[in-house]
C-alpha cells in the first residue's frame, strides 16, 4: 500500500454505525480505506442493540477491505508495546497502519504518541473517546 490509504480505528467504525460521524464527512473520492482484523472483531463483538443494528454494522465493515495481522505487522506490535502503554489492540491497529503506510482515522487521542504513526484524530460532535 502506499499513496492515499486510511485505516479506520475501531472507535471510528462504531461511530459510523451509530451516524455519529457522516459518512460524506469522513470518505473521500481517491482514497482508500481499510480496516484491521482486530477492528472486525471488535466492531462486530460489539453488543448490539437489535439485529436491525447488527446488519446494518455488518454491511459498513463489508464496504471495507481487511487487513489481516501478518509476520510484519506482529513483529511491529511487539515494538509499540515495548515503547507505549497501550492496550494491545491498539496497538495492532497502529502496526497494520504504520506497516500498510497508511493514515489512521482515530477518536483515540492517546495513539498520537505512538512513533512512526501517521494519524488523524476525527471529532464527534458531543462526545469524548470512544471505549472500544
Amino acid at each position: 500500500m502506499s499513496g492515499d490509504n486510511v485505516v479506520l480505528d475501531s472507535n471510528i467504525m462504531i461511530y459510523l454505525s451509530q451516524g455519529k460521524i457522516p459518512v460524506d464527512d469522513l470518505i473521500r473520492n481517491g482514497i482508500s480505506y481499510f480496516i484491521s482484523a482486530i477492528t472486525y472483531m471488535e466492531v462486530m463483538g460489539y453488543k448490539f442493540e437489535s439485529r436491525s443494528e447488527e446488519k446494518a454494522v455488518s454491511n459498513l465493515v463489508d464496504l471495507f477491505t481487511i487487513i489481516y495481522i501478518d509476520d510484519k505487522i506482529s513483529r511491529k506490535v511487539v515494538e509499540i508495546r515495548k515503547k507505549h502503554k497501550i492496550r494491545l489492540p491498539d496497538a495492532i491497529i497502529c502496526a497494520t497502519a504504520i506497516e500498510h503506510k497508511a493514515i489512521l482515522y482515530t477518536n483515540d487521542k492517546k495513539l498520537k504518541s505512538v512513533k512512526g504513526l501517521d494519524s488523524e484524530f476525527i471529532k464527534v460532535k458531543g462526545e469524548g473517546q470512544s471505549k472500544v
